[in-house]
């Protein structure tokens, strides 16, 4: 372990109180998340200005540090060997009942509880997504300069596209871990969805499709699926519950999904396909400009996690996102705002927090900047937004979609459908522009040195 990642370590474990203060310790890819037992031992200020430290966000007993991709994860692993804390990829399993009750109550705000669900069904699956995504683009470019065999291209492509052609499994899995049942049926219920067998099954005198739905069918049939097995655990007697439980729960949950719940989510895929596209194709510029610039506020309230399932219900149906290549242009704007802040800012902590995290901006990944840049400083938040409007507006007009999600930024590129890529481009450097151009007219409170 480097001394630069102990230190930091060390440092943090020092200004939250100690290993004694916390309740449960986390990470996700660019921030720590600690529970504390005593609030009020927190030093928030002294941390924010720690070494590494690129934000912190407080919400009653929990704190989330910001420390970037990479770094959160070296950290938790030197506070696992440092300490008797057992750090965990999700706050709601493995913990205290106690603890379950808590978190649980920390999300009961409208709306909050649903997305927070929905996050936790899609979260695990974001390394599958860029890994993917980044082969695909790949072999995207070989395909193009053919320069690799045909069979090197198919077994790339068999790669990037396993992902998408078992994600009803996947997604399955995750939802039922999410909705409390298991995860095998979860697993099964997301392979009826799409099982080809029932291209040739005809009932009531109407042909069943399989993938009909999407993503939406399979969050719906594995939630009612779900409620199904819970329910028959808490009726049946334990000498036959082991075998009917799993059998009348798939029995059920199989006729409802085929019957009424991938037809309702159909339904609501068609809509949602029907809209963006059609948002998109009648409100050009001013529909991009629109969806660009107030992203960033719903990545900044975490109201952006229920566009996931919406990104891969686009791409399920119609094999492109159109939504994803505007909506990266938030995070252009980004970048472009904290060039501005790195020319103007003469505090040398500011500088040093700013260059560390425009690369993985650039690349794609905007929490660093967001927490550590131009949120704290306010008006350079609102340059980001005017640049992803002004990103938003190029390449809206241009209908640009993404054959594949799991990466943002410069990099998206690699995914957009041919045809597309230059207008991207266009798009992040306008982005870049426009929010390097606000935020020197806006202007910023230039932090005091300390």
């Amino acid at each position: 372990m480097s001394t630069k990642i102990s230190n930091l370590g060390n440092e943090i474990l020092k200004y939250i109180g100690g290993e004694e203060n916390i309740i449960s310790f986390e990470n996700c890819m660019t921030r720590l998340r600690i529970r504390l037992k005593d609030s009020s031992l927190l030093k928030k200020e002294e941390l924010e200005n720690a070494d590494g430290v690129m934000g912190v966000l407080q919400s009653g007993q929990e704190v989330q540090i910001i420390v970037g991709p990479g770094t959160a994860s070296k950290v938790s692993d030197y506070v696992k060997e440092a300490t008797s804390i057992i750090v965990t990829d999700n706050p709601e399993f493995g913990q205290a009942d106690e603890m379950k009750k808590r978190v649980k109550e920390q999300y009961k705000a409208p709306g909050s509880g649903f997305l927070n669900k929905i996050a936790q069904i899609f979260i695990p699956l974001i390394p599958a997504f860029i890994g993917s995504g980044l082969i695909m683009g790949i072999n995207n470019i070989l395909s193009v300069k053919e320069i690799a065999s045909p069979n090197v291209i198919g077994l790339l492509g068999a790669f990037s596209g396993a992902v998408f052609g078992y994600l009803a499994i996947m997604v399955g899995m995750n939802a039922a871990k999410v909705f409390g049942a298991s995860t095998a049926i979860g697993g099964l219920m997301g392979g009826i969805t799409i099982s080809p067998v029932l291209e040739g099954v005809e009932l009531f005198g109407r042909q069943l499709v399989p993938g009909r739905g999407g993503i939406i069918s399979v969050i719906l049939v594995v939630w009612f699926a779900s409620i199904v097995e819970k329910n028959l655990r808490k009726v049946l007697p334990s000498v036959v519950e082991l075998i009917l439980t799993p059998l009348l729960t798939i029995l059920i949950s199989g006729f409802a999904a085929v019957l009424v719940l991938q037809p309702i989510g159909g339904a609501i895929s068609d809509g949602i396909g029907v809209g963006v596209s059609g948002a998109i194709e009648k409100g050009g510029a001013f529909t991009g400009a629109i969806l660009g610039g107030t992203f960033l506020p719903l990545v900044m309230t975490g109201l952006h996690q229920g566009l996931t399932p919406i990104h891969a219900d686009l791409i399920d149906t119609t094999g492109v996102t159109t939504l994803l290549p505007i909506l990266a242009m938030a995070g252009a704007g980004q970048v472009g705002a904290s060039f501005a802040v790195l020319a103007r800012t003469k505090n040398k902590r500011l500088k040093k927090t700013i260059s560390s995290a425009l690369p993985v901006g650039i690349l794609g990944i905007g929490e660093p900047l967001i927490y550590g840049v131009t949120l704290p400083l306010g008006k350079p938040f609102i340059g980001a937004c005017i640049g992803g409007a002004v990103g938003g507006a190029i390449v809206a007009p241009a209908k640009v979609g993404a054959m594949s999600m799991g990466i943002s930024g410069l990099p998206l590129a690699m995914l957009i459908k041919p045809g597309g890529v230059g207008i991207f481009i266009l798009g992040i450097l306008g982005a870049y522009v426009g929010g390097f151009i606000a935020t020197l007219l806006l202007g910023f409170d230039d932090p005091v040195e300390e």
